[in-house]
């Protein structure tokens, strides 16, 4: 007879064992909310994560515009480039 070990640890959560998407963490920022009740160090937080989403975001656009000068300069769908993103 065949035992397994370590079955109780299959028990849990199993997003990472059949690769489901890591969830993401709730924003701690909405554009617009009042800032009256922040601290000066809870608004320098929400800045310095406003400018790492900022980077990222200009990184995206600049990758997109490299596809669509790859795909202008040889012509093929930018639809088949995208999908490498």
């Amino acid at each position: 007879m065949t035992r397994f070990v370590g079955l109780d640890v299959l028990a849990g959560d199993n997003d990472e064992i059949f690769g489901a998407p890591p969830r993401k963490a709730a924003s701690s920022h909405e554009i617009g909310q009042s800032l009256d009740d922040l601290s000066v160090q809870e608004i320098d937080e929400r800045i310095t994560a406003l400018r790492a989403e900022i980077t990222r975001l200009e990184a995206r656009r600049a990758k997109q515009a490299s596809l669509s000068a790859a795909a202008a300069f040889f012509k093929f769908d930018v639809c088949e480039a995208r999908r490498g993103l």
